[in-house]
């Protein structure tokens, strides 16, 4: 509609620098016409394609890479990092209100770049969970759940270095935010 609009004023605005005053017309052209401005369509930016939910058996080991493992059972999420070191985050100890929507955030990293992982929970509708760093660039996290939609899963995702403060964001399927951390 906006494109019509646009094309409609140009032509309208051509057309009265192009056409004599009904008052003392002239044959001569305006010796200072209006200037038309260029019209120039600027596509509005896609919301990025809701996430994959890839479906995990309980306890079910996924790869995450740079040597990290996230694997999920009915209890919550744990993973592994390089050294070997396991770290588990509860769904059922009552430190998180699964009645409505949130996200977690927890992060580890070196000089070649950082590990982040979490839950988000409170919803059956998840579409995605993005971080935005320091600059700005926001990074799709890859998202796993246990079968039968328990309304809590996992994300994970790498950045580079120093992008250990990273704001995080749960979004449902139509692109609405549901829930962030601040970074």
């Amino acid at each position: 509609m906006k494109k019509y609009l646009l094309a409609a004023a140009g032509v309208v605005a051509a057309v009265v620098i192009a056409a004599p005053s009904a008052v003392g017309a002239s044959s001569e052209p305006p010796t200072d016409p209006t200037p038309v401005p260029a019209l120039h369509q600027t596509p509005a930016p896609a919301a990025p394609a809701p996430a994959r939910i890839r479906t995990v058996r309980s306890g079910e080991r996924v790869d995450a890479g740079e040597g990290f493992t996230v694997w999920l059972t009915e209890d919550g999420k744990h993973w592994a990092g390089p050294d070997g070191f396991e770290n588990f985050r509860s769904v059922v100890d009552g430190n998180i209100d699964r009645s409505q929507p949130g996200v977690s955030h927890q992060s580890e990293g070196d000089a070649s770049g950082v590990f982040h992982s979490g839950l988000y929970y409170g919803t059956k509708e998840a579409g995605r969970v993005e971080l935005t760093g320091a600059g700005g660039r926001p990074v799709l996290a890859t998202l796993l759940e246990l079968p039968g939609r328990p309304g809590w899963g996992v994300w994970y995702a790498r950045t580079g270095p120093g992008g250990d403060r990273a704001a995080v964001a749960l979004y449902d399927r139509a692109g609405r935010r549901l829930a962030e951390l601040r970074g």
